[in-house]
């Protein structure tokens, strides 16, 4: 078992289900200690974080991720226990192999192979790990970004440590990602008998036109980076239950996936004058969760591209798609971001998994990404 398959699986074996982080931060934290990080802890709430810096000054590269996992669900529907790492046929077995303990020990390996290559290397490396990346991420991430900015701490280069590979490992980087704006909409009506609609008012019927219309719309056309905004419906709730009641409210939950052409402000506004526009009585609730952002090019970009060819003799390709990620907290500082992790196919499901070589490779990209930049 390689050094990054072996911290990988002692991850793993610590039940970090968001937003516990049970020991993860102690055991990445005594690692880069021995190799010259001086570290912060900081708790927010029930939410434990740290920032770990090696040098003194120059550019700032940053390795970002999480110790958090989702849960396991019923834990007899896994074929290999989950918090119980397991190496099998080449494929590394538990939950947070992917997403993403793998990521986090290869960081860890990485620096530590680069530093010991290069002791003296130029600029400063970083890690900004939370415990909520999983959860309702208000107590991680963003809370770090702004203890940094209020010290005046700017990060020139950010690697997220999530799985972005598609097929095989360093096929896709994401160099961005869709803003994501929810809205939880109250449509209010008449409660009465279906027999007598004239003395209630439907705001089923009342919300149909309307939403039809939302659904329709063309929000914008994308863009070389970006697909077009799209509009989903994720809930839809009214009615008693019983079959002779017109209700007198309709609920729906909806969400805009949402590219640099608009924001979240020009959204809402159109989306509140479709809905005047029908007469609707309603209550809207506007929840804009995160800014889209991009790194269409710059010397991050450069140097994973450059370190992906050199490690598996294959091009990679940039990508928007999927779904947020803790980048949205630290683009808008002025960071290039980009993320760079394993295959993406078992994130979230029972028997979750990687391919043990993967991590090795993985853990080689960001080394030379590191050498490349700060050597």
């Amino acid at each position: 078992m390689t050094p990054t398959v072996k911290l990988a699986s002692d991850l793993i074996r610590l039940r970090s289900v968001t937003p516990e982080d049970a020991g993860c931060m102690d055991l990445m934290i005594q690692r880069l200690e021995k190799i010259g990080f001086k570290t912060t802890r900081l708790r927010w709430g029930d939410t434990d974080n740290f920032w770990a810096v090696r040098g003194e000054a120059g550019p700032l590269f940053t390795f970002a991720g999480h110790t958090d996992v989702v849960p396991t669900g019923p834990e007899e529907n896994w074929q290999r226990p989950p918090f119980e790492p397991t190496v099998d046929n080449g494929y590394l077995y538990g939950r947070g192999a992917a997403d993403m303990k793998g990521s986090l020990a290869a960081m860890v390996v990485a620096c530590e192979e680069f530093v010991a290559a290069h002791p003296d290397h130029s600029g400063r490396i970083a890690f900004l790990i939370t415990s909520d990346e999983e959860g309702p991420a208000t107590d991680g991430t963003v809370k770090v970004v702004q203890w940094l900015e209020e010290r005046r701490e700017k990060i020139d280069w950010c690697l997220v440590g999530e799985p972005s590979s598609t097929e095989r490992v360093g096929d896709v980087i994401k160099n961005g990602r869709r803003g994501s704006l929810g809205l939880e909409l109250r449509v209010l009506g008449v409660q009465g008998h279906v027999a007598y609609p004239h003395l209630a008012e439907n705001p089923i019927h009342t919300l149909a036109p309307a939403l039809a219309e939302l659904a329709a719309e063309e929000w914008d056309k994308g863009n070389d980076f970006f697909p077009a905004t799209s509009f989903q419906v994720s809930n839809i709730n009214g009615g008693t239950g019983a079959t002779n009641v017109i209700p007198g409210e309709v609920k729906l939950v909806c969400n805009w996936r949402f590219s640099t052409e608009t924001t979240a402000e020009k959204l809402e506004q159109r989306a509140r004058a479709t809905l005047d526009k029908h007469g609707l009585k309603y209550e809207a609730n506007f929840n804009l969760s995160g800014q889209p952002f991009l790194t269409a090019e710059g010397p991050l970009v450069e140097a994973a591209q450059s370190a992906i060819l050199s490690v598996t003799g294959e091009a990679t390709q940039l990508s928007t798609a999927g779904g947020t990620s803790d980048g949205r907290f630290i683009a808008p500082t002025g960071a290039q971001v980009v993320e760079l992790g394993p295959v993406n196919a078992t994130i979230h499901k029972v028997d979750e998994c990687v391919k043990a070589e993967d991590l090795d490779k993985l853990k080689d990209m960001y080394r030379e990404i590191l050498a490349q930049l700060l050597a």
